[in-house]
């Protein structure tokens, strides 16, 4: 087959290049450009990175690859970055990860592999693609502390027929020996843990200087509406956050709420945070249709726990999920992933939560 691979510069998706060719594929290694720092230059930190594509390149020739980089700066400010910045001022807590897969990386790197003439399309995700009972399922990796499914769960049928993750069958320290035994140069490479247009400053730092207005003051209150202190804007402030509060009460206290139309932040014990449930807007479904069953366990963060639920779907499309027991993980703006068993069920993005 023909096989179209994304490659970042990192190892993973280096090695799920080495495993297409060594499977006998006709490889192309592709980098989507999706980022540029203020001004236009070469971002230092995150993806993108001048050093990134010159990784991905070398590993191509490497592997005897062609090998392109593709500009999709645009696509992805207005497509994620923008929308990023929105749910800040909002008051939610966004997944850029999960945005970028939704409406740019996959659409595009698809749409590229048919340009191309390429039967699939690789990339370098832990999570597993397979075929049973006449339609193509999204499985959790093999390796449950690497699992990226969670970021997965928007993809149909349409885009699994022509998905495969080579290194979702390996756990990460079998993917870093395959490099090594190779000769990668991205072998030892350490990872990125921070969002990919951020960069040093800081998600608050660049937040509040795409959007000034997301420096507005306001008040921090307790659960019981009085004025505990002060603060210089929403954006700086999440929903289940503790650190960095700018408040001393001699007990621990986290945010419970962010009310970003009148700069407010509530303040709340740990049980405060509890949910009983919550609802999920623009859900999709990897089957094409909801599951015969209503009982699933769901997922609200990308390394959190599933926990068991049951869920209805309301006449819009929606769903109101409850949860089996309370939960303290779900915040507006994150994605909520249904699993049965490692399977992916669907997913959708948290628009309130029922405490």
């Amino acid at each position: 087959m023909r096989v179209l691979v994304a490659m970042s510069g990192g190892v993973d998706s280096s090695v799920a290049a080495a495993l297409m060719v060594a499977e006998g594929h006709d490889v192309t290694g592709v980098t989507l450009k999706l980022w540029h720092g203020p001004g236009g230059e070469a971002p230092v930190a995150g993806c993108c990175t001048v050093e990134d594509a010159e990784d991905a390149r070398r590993v191509a020739a490497r592997l005897d690859i062609p090998y392109y980089v593709l500009d999709h700066t645009g696509p992805f400010e207005t497509g994620v970055v923008d929308r990023f910045v929105s749910g800040y001022l909002g008051g939610t807590t966004p997944n850029p990860c999960v945005e970028c897969n939704r409406s740019v990386k996959f659409s595009t790197l698809l749409a590229q592999a048919r340009r191309l003439r390429c039967d699939l399309l690789a990339t370098g995700h832990y999570a597993q693609v397979d075929r049973s009972m006449g339609r193509w399922r999204l499985r959790r990796g093999v390796d449950r502390n690497k699992d990226q499914s969670y970021v997965l769960g928007m993809l149909g049928q349409d885009q699994l027929e022509r998905v495969r993750f080579p290194v979702g069958g390996l756990t990460k320290t079998e993917t870093r020996g395959e490099a090594s035994r190779l000769g990668l140069r991205t072998a030892a490479k350490p990872e990125s843990q921070d969002i990919c247009f951020v960069g040093r400053e800081g998600y608050r730092g660049f937040v509040r200087r795409r959007a000034p207005e997301a420096s507005r003051p306001g008040s921090i209150v307790d659960r019981d509406g009085r004025i505990v202190g002060h603060h210089d804007g929403v954006a700086g402030f999440t929903v289940g956050q503790r650190r960095g509060l700018g408040v001393a009460v001699g007990t621990p206290r986290y945010v419970t709420a962010v009310d970003a139309a009148s700069a407010t932040i509530t303040l709340g014990r740990r049980e405060d945070l509890l949910a009983e449930g919550m609802t999920v807007t623009g859900v999709t479904w990897v089957a094409g249709h909801p599951p015969s069953s209503n009982a699933a366990e769901v997922q609200t963060r990308a390394h959190g726990a599933p926990l068991p639920c049951r869920f209805t779907a309301t006449g819009d499309g929606d769903l109101v999920v409850r949860f089996a027991r309370p939960d303290a993980a779900a915040a507006p703006g994150q994605a909520a992933v249904l699993y049965d068993g490692d399977e992916v069920v669907g997913s959708g993005t948290i628009a309130g939560v029922e405490r």
